[in-house]
């Protein structure tokens, strides 16, 4: 059994999910932003992003909490690209419907697929050093 199974960790990943999103909005933000020139646009995807990542994440949490991967680098790689995967598909739909226009949907995409990959990975990290929310069972 790995060193997580000892333990229940919902409120974890409630706080995982919170932190999660507020980096990843900030980020979704400011590409889409920068991208399109336009900050309202920027702020929708953003938005929208918000509401519709903080479900996908946490219910992506709740399934990566029962899957044992003892290698914790190894881990940690694999969650970031099953979320990126999840996450990116969610950024191109959500950036298309906003700015009408799928390339701009699919260059914000592009983008945070570095970006937040990069991101995910120190914050799965930063999250594993963490004792918050474990409690002993």
């Amino acid at each position: 059994m790995s060193r997580i199974k000892k333990y229940k960790a919902q409120k974890r990943h409630i706080a995982k999910t919170i932190s999660w999103r507020i980096i990843g909005t900030v980020d979704t933000v400011l590409v889409s932003w920068v991208l399109t020139g336009n900050a309202l646009a920027g702020l929708k995807i953003g938005a929208a992003e918000f509401i519709s990542k903080m479900m996908l994440y946490y219910f992506h949490e709740r399934a990566w909490f029962n899957i044992d991967v003892p290698n914790s680098n190894l881990r940690h790689i694999y969650k970031t690209i099953t979320w990126r995967i999840t996450g990116t598909f969610d950024t191109v739909i959500i950036a298309w419907v906003v700015t009408g226009d799928i390339t701009a949907g699919l260059e914000i995409g592009a983008i945070e697929l570095i970006s937040k990959t990069i991101l995910y990975y120190v914050h799965e990290r930063a999250w594993h050093k963490s004792k918050f929310g474990l409690v002993r069972i």
